[in-house]
């Protein structure tokens, strides 16, 4: 069974920086898309960040250039590096995964993702 657990939220001032881990194990094969995921205080989840064993990395379009998904795989974790935070970047932080040959579509939409974390807070103040 696939589990996830993130650590490293917190809050953290506008232009500020704060990096999320997620451990993950479990995973039958090497073959997985795995990612963040963000939630909003009003329940909007969205995709932020993800990458697959095949060696893809996309973001959502709001984070370019600012967050940074990596994997180490010794570790069997992985992190995302956010960088110049927003107040719009406050959320509960996801790790998901799904067991797959490869990310579908850059992104993929939450309800691909079969696996998840329970979460970490990220709060911004100006």
């Amino acid at each position: 069974r696939v589990q996830l657990v993130e650590s490293g939220g917190g809050s953290v001032q506008t232009g500020g920086s704060l990096r999320l881990s997620c451990v993950y194990s479990g995973f039958s094969n090497h073959n997985y898309c795995i990612g963040w995921f963000r939630e909003d205080t009003d329940k909007n989840r969205e995709g932020v960040a993800a990458l697959d064993t095949v060696g893809s990395i996309n973001y959502v379009d709001s984070v370019k250039g600012r967050f940074t998904i990596s994997e180490d795989n010794a570790k069997n974790t992985i992190y995302l590096q956010m960088n110049n935070l927003k107040l719009e970047d406050a959320a509960t932080y996801y790790c998901a995964a799904v067991e797959a040959a490869y990310c579908m579509s850059g992104v993929p939409h939450h309800l691909a993702m079969d696996y998840w974390g329970k979460g970490t807070l990220v709060t911004i103040f100006s």
